[in-house]
């Protein structure tokens, strides 16, 4: 494990030492003069609870993306939990998955200055935090419950959306998927429909949104048809920053998580140090979990592509107190 980590530091160090003008850290390789762009990203990190402790490649993806006239693409594959070992009180294990996904594939392509058509596998354009799923580009190294309880986290299938610009910006985004998720296991439910609605307002430095939806999970014969609904402020200002989003789900037969929310704030000392505050509280019925969560973080940014975070998290189970060391690097 120390090996890769540093032939990964190395490699890092490399691409920064010998690029030109033409290569920028984060942006990837413009191949030739073609609308195509190779590059990547990859995260290490490093957990310990009471008597536990698990070193892991967590991401190693490729990224190509490019743009044509009104055409625009996203393929991305990610190599997920590659390397894992674990240590406890009673053995030690050393797990690899060499499994290639497919997290994002879809293409857009622009009707107008309004409207946009969007084709393949995406982020389901749902709140704010579902939308930065790569580790280097949020300022914490794990992800708020919120974010993987409520709703799915990729779509398969169609979507349009509509935006306004002016002093204000409106936003509205139709999603749907009537079929089976392409590389279903790359998801946090499995789904073979998912119809969605988002509607979201900026002005200047504050952003609203709220969404709706229906899914239905694949080879699930109790709770298959699930609805929620989310709704998600963010203030983002030059020093500091307020996020915070609360949802609900729910089965024909009443909620199955009535509540699950968070609340962070974060605060820019500069470019590169920053401290995160994270308060999350959450209502599982389905797994019978009921929890509140206290997350203190700082990052270290040396460039904006590269991270360094620390952060402690404090469980109402205190068996879950946890600490997270993490390394990211987008190339």
């Amino acid at each position: 494990m120390r090996q890769l980590i540093t032939y990964l530091l190395l490699l890092l160090g490399s691409i920064h030492l010998y690029s030109d003008e033409s290569y920028q850290l984060g942006e990837g390789v413009h191949i030739g003069s073609l609308p195509l762009y190779l590059g990547g990203y990859f995260s290490i990190d490093y957990q310990h609870k009471e008597d536990f402790n698990r070193y892991r490649i967590d991401d190693l993806a490729l990224l190509s993306y490019g743009n044509y006239k009104k055409l625009s693409y996203i393929v991305e594959l990610e190599y997920k939990a590659l390397y894992v070992h674990t240590d406890d009180n009673h053995n030690s294990t050393t797990e690899w998955n060499p499994t290639l996904h497919i997290e994002r594939l879809y293409g857009d392509y622009a009707l107008n200055d309004n409207f946009c058509l969007r084709i393949g596998k995406y982020n389901s354009p749902i709140g704010f935090w579902n939308l930065t799923p790569i580790n280097v580009l949020r300022e914490t190294t794990s992800n708020p419950i919120t974010s993987s309880i409520i709703f799915p986290k990729f779509t398969t299938g169609i979507a349009l959306n509509y935006q306004s610009f002016s002093s204000h910006t409106m936003q509205a985004e139709l999603l749907i998927q009537h079929n089976t998720d392409l590389d279903d296991e790359y998801n946090n439910y499995k789904v073979d429909q998912h119809y969605g609605l988002s509607i979201g307002y900026e002005y200047e430095d504050i952003a609203l949104k709220f969404n709706i939806g229906y899914f239905h999970i694949n080879h699930t014969i109790e709770h298959n048809q699930r609805y929620y609904g989310l709704i998600s402020a963010q203030i983002d200002k030059e020093q500091y920053q307020i996020l915070s989003e609360v949802g609900t789900q729910a089965d024909k037969n009443g909620l199955t998580t009535p509540y699950a929310l968070y609340l962070q704030g974060l605060y820019r000392w500069s470019e590169n140090h920053i401290t995160i505050l994270r308060l999350e509280s959450y209502h599982d019925k389905i797994q019978d979990q009921k929890e509140q969560i206290a997350v203190v973080g700082y990052t270290y940014r040396p460039y904006y592509p590269i991270a360094l975070k620390v952060e402690y998290q404090l469980h109402s189970h205190h068996e879950n107190n946890q600490i997270l060391l993490s390394l990211s690097v987008l190339f």
